[in-house]
C-alpha cells in the first residue's frame, strides 16, 4: 500500500491521504462506500467461518484416524468385542447423513462461499471501481485527522 503524507499535524504525525487504490471513486456516495465496506467485512467473517470449517474437517479426520488406531490396539490387547463395536459404529461413519467432512467443505466452498465471494466482488467492482478497503482508508484518514486537532 502506498501512503501519501500530507501536512504534519499538531501531534507531529503525518496525516494520511488514501492512495489511488483506496480512494473513493467519483460519484460514490457515503452509503455506497459504507455498503461496499460492510459487505467486504461480512466476507472477511465468512472467510473466518470457512477456516473454522476446515479446522472441523481436519480435527474430525484426526479423531477418526485415532479411533482407527484404537480399534487395532483393542484387537491386539484381546478386546475384540470393543474393537468390533468401535469399528462397526464409529470408524468410517458419516459425520452428517451421507457425508464425510470433505464433502461438507466442498459443498460449502462450491455453494455459499463462492456465491458470497462473487457477489462481494461484483458490488465492489460496481460501486468502488474494484477498489478494496475504501471505507477503511477513509476511516483511517478521519481518525488521524481527528487526532491532530
Amino acid at each position: 500500500m502506498r501512503i501519501f503524507p500530507t501536512v504534519m499535524g499538531n501531534a507531529g504525525r503525518m496525516a494520511y491521504t488514501p492512495d489511488q487504490d483506496h480512494r473513493r471513486p467519483d460519484g460514490a456516495d457515503d452509503r455506497a462506500v459504507r455498503a461496499a465496506g460492510m459487505l467486504s467485512e461480512a466476507l472477511e467473517t465468512v472467510e473466518r467461518a470457512r477456516g473454522h470449517l476446515y479446522s472441523f474437517h481436519q480435527l474430525t479426520g484426526s479423531a477418526h484416524a485415532t479411533a482407527d488406531e484404537v480399534v487395532q490396539l483393542l484387537r491386539e490387547a484381546g478386546h475384540e468385542d470393543m474393537a468390533q463395536r468401535l469399528a462397526a459404529d464409529l470408524v468410517g461413519r458419516d459425520v452428517l447423513a451421507g457425508r464425510w467432512t470433505f464433502q461438507i467443505v466442498e459443498e460449502y466452498d462450491d455453494g455459499y462461499y463462492t456465491t458470497f465471494r462473487d457477489l462481494e466482488r461484483q458490488v465492489r467492482d460496481r460501486l468502488m471501481g474494484g477498489r478494496r478497503h475504501v471505507y477503511e482508508a477513509e476511516l483511517k484518514q478521519r481518525s488521524q485527522e481527528a487526532g491532530e486537532a
